[in-house]
């Protein structure tokens, strides 16, 4: 897995984050008979929200963008995308992983809404989703909050394994 961060979106990122947006859902968008060159775009726009959003970069450079936004009884997972050059390197498990480690620290359910057939599927399960609905396009799926260790949750150091 090569070197990556994540920075704190910026209204300046929208455009980048539209231009992969289309790129990485449009096999699974024509595969589904619903890919609009405009649309996909457009929609990314009008659900943009800078500040629940973050970069993720490599060696310095955009590589993708993933968030996390609050909502009444979960976070909602929204946005991940990553260069389709990076696919299959451990970075979208990595990202995945420090996020989701966050929300159990908070005790934070975490929903997502994906494609019918899309391979990001195997990623989420292994993380421990399971899908809590479905229709002939999308996926609807729910992650609940992984019990920390006693050590973790008081901040003690945990014994050496």
């Amino acid at each position: 897995m090569g070197d990556w961060k994540l920075r704190p979106a910026t209204a300046a990122d929208v455009e980048a984050i539209a231009e992969l947006r289309a790129v990485t859902l449009r096999p699974d968008l024509e595969r589904l008979g619903r890919y609009d060159e405009r649309r996909v775009r457009q929609r990314l726009r009008n659900g943009f929200h800078p500040e629940h959003t973050w970069v993720i970069e490599t060696a310095g450079t955009f590589a993708g963008s993933v968030a996390l936004r609050p909502a009444e009884d979960a976070h909602w997972l929204e946005h991940f995308y990553l260069v389709p050059h990076l696919h299959g390197n451990g970075i979208g498990t990595a990202v995945l992983g420090e996020l989701l480690e966050r929300c159990d620290r908070d005790s934070i359910r975490v929903r997502l809404q994906m494609l019918q057939g899309s391979s990001a599927r195997r990623l989420y399960e292994r993380h421990g989703f399971t899908v809590e609905t479905e229709d002939p396009v999308d996926v609807f799926m729910v992650r609940e909050p992984a019990p920390l260790n006693r050590s973790r949750r008081t901040g003690a150091a945990e014994p050496a394994r």
